[in-house]
């Protein structure tokens, strides 16, 4: 029995050494701007039209980010990636209404989980919004939020400034 004792000591320190500190994060989501990308498209019908691409990174400590897909049209409250736009409007920005061509819609990230114990999820975001009514000189923003399936809200991140004439992309995460 003396000569498997150091051996399996030596085992069990090793497998308690690799072993990393399980790495811990709030329930509630958060959020990082990474880039929003400009370029021209096609909508659905074959007319010409701008989109821009916001991806933004994630984290969710307790792993609860997303939505079943509905049976049916979701409702309002199956939404959970808000946008807010905000325009330049004689200098000076400004939150658009509703009725604004350019108001972004709510959308629906779809149910996302982790494998394993740890139940934390990070990740990267793309969003696409395409711009079938605009002015090339429109300047704007976004700021926007994610909400997870606990209802706990991320923080506020707001995207680079951008014209809606130009193409290219802006941020640098």
């Amino acid at each position: 029995m003396k000569i498997f004792s150091p051996i399996l000591i030596f085992t069990l320190l090793i497998f308690l050494g690799s072993c990393g500190p399980i790495e811990k994060l709030p329930p509630e989501p958060s959020i990082e701007f990474r880039t929003f990308a400009l370029f021209d498209t096609i909508d659905i019908l074959g007319n010409p039209a701008k989109a821009g691409k916001l991806t933004f990174y994630f984290e969710d400590g307790d792993g609860d980010l997303g939505q079943e897909a509905p049976d049916t049209i979701a409702p309002a409250d199956q939404n959970n990636l808000f946008l807010q736009l905000y325009r330049k409007t004689g200098g000076v920005f400004e939150l658009v209404a509703p009725s604004d061509p350019l108001y972004p819609s709510e959308y629906r990230i779809p149910y996302l989980s982790a494998p394993g114990q740890n139940k934390i999820l990070k990740g990267t975001i793309d969003v696409t919004l395409i711009y079938f009514i605009y002015n090339p000189a429109d300047t704007l923003y976004y700021d926007f939020w994610i909400k997870d399936r606990s209802g706990n809200e991320s923080n506020t991140a707001s995207t680079c400034v951008v014209v809606l004439g130009d193409t290219g992309t802006c941020g640098g995460g």
